[in-house]
């Protein structure tokens, strides 16, 4: 198990949301996380941060089977309006199953399957995902107590589990599309996903919760 978090590189990344410093870190499976700061984080006061999962589908093809695109295109322009934060990119695609079970679930969801059931019937754990390195990349950064953007308790959770706390959490608030309000009900009512308009009445359609 590992005991820290080592960064591997760094340098300053300029996106169409403003200027990042890129932090890449490697865990002990070879598997390699991002961290984007804005701003001074050095200090003792609490730090908003994002730990996004991959979402290959969502954040690079845009899909609206999920809300993960627009949920890291909303949270790096939040971090750039409050001049100050860090977004965890995490190598945790599909909720910790890897992009060719996410797709083989995709496939029995379009045969009705929900997004919990999918998983469940290929023998996987509707979410597999570890939030240790996380809290270890975080400690790098000199980072201990953070305000959460998430919609998702097993986040706050997970983090606080490893030693991190969590002062706040800030919503990240997604309109639902029609093709991904089913699979933001069942995160809803069967993942404890919060929502803003809870109960979800089945006729509307809800608020995001988090994606992949």
């Amino acid at each position: 198990m590992m005991t820290a978090a080592h960064r591997q590189a760094s340098a300053t990344l300029a996106t169409k949301y403003g200027d990042f410093m890129m932090h890449v870190y490697r865990d002990d499976k070879g598997s390699e996380h991002v961290a984007l700061v804005v701003g001074d984080v050095s200090d003792t006061m609490p730090v908003p941060v994002r730990m996004h999962s991959e979402c290959l589908t969502g954040d690079v093809f845009g899909s609206y089977r999920c809300d993960c695109g627009e949920q890291l295109d909303n949270s790096l322009r939040e971090l750039q309006l409050r001049g100050r934060g860090v977004l965890l990119y995490l190598r945790q695609e599909g909720r910790g199953i890897g992009l060719v079970n996410k797709i083989r679930a995709y496939a029995l969801q379009e045969r009705g399957f929900d997004t919990v059931e999918a998983n469940l019937a290929l023998g996987l754990p509707e979410d597999s995902r570890d939030y240790g390195f996380a809290a270890l990349m975080l400690r790098d950064l000199g980072i201990e107590q953070v305000e959460l953007m998430t919609n998702n308790p097993a986040k706050i959770d997970g983090l606080e589990r490893h030693g991190i706390t969590v002062i706040d959490r800030l919503p990240v608030a997604i309109p639902a599309r029609p093709q991904n309000a089913d699979y933001l009900r069942t995160k809803q009512i069967k993942m404890g996903h919060l929502l803003f308009n809870q109960p979800l009445p089945p006729v509307e359609l809800p608020l995001s919760a988090d994606g992949d």
